[in-house]
């Protein structure tokens, strides 16, 4: 993807960021994929006070993009405010591995503007896949 692209779905995931539910911890994120079509999916997080149970802004995005009936993420934006770019927390990047490649650029930026850029492989090494589980019933 070319950065024009890169920025435009960073600000996707920088507008969808403002409507994040954060009460407990004020810490607002934004993410955005974008589908094989070339469609953008959006998601924030959405805390609960029983907090294991909120919802990540990743898990959001991909949700929409398999509600919309896409399978296959081709591009990620992560966006909050924090000193330095946050990635993911360990089961979005496993998520992230599901639905992407390793080869698929992840975008992670701060509201200041810093960006880092990284892939699904770098961010999961060693990811578990299907082929883990060959041979059980």
């Amino acid at each position: 993807m070319d950065k024009g692209q890169n920025m435009a779905l960073v600000d996707e995931a920088r507008e969808v960021r403002e409507r994040a539910y954060a009460p407990y911890s004020n810490f607002k994120v934004g993410a955005a994929v974008r589908g094989q079509s070339g469609a953008i999916y959006r998601g924030c997080n959405v805390e609960n006070v029983a907090y294991p149970e909120g919802t990540c802004a990743e898990a959001g995005a991909i949700a929409a993009m398999i509600a919309a009936g896409e399978t296959e993420l081709i591009e990620v934006a992560v966006i909050a405010d924090s000193p330095e770019p946050v990635p993911p927390c360990g089961g979005c990047r496993q998520k992230l591995a599901e639905f992407g490649r390793s080869h698929t650029p992840v975008l992670l930026a701060t509201v200041s503007g810093k960006t880092l850029a990284t892939t699904v492989g770098e961010l999961l090494p060693g990811r578990f896949e299907v082929a883990h589980m060959a041979g059980t019933e």
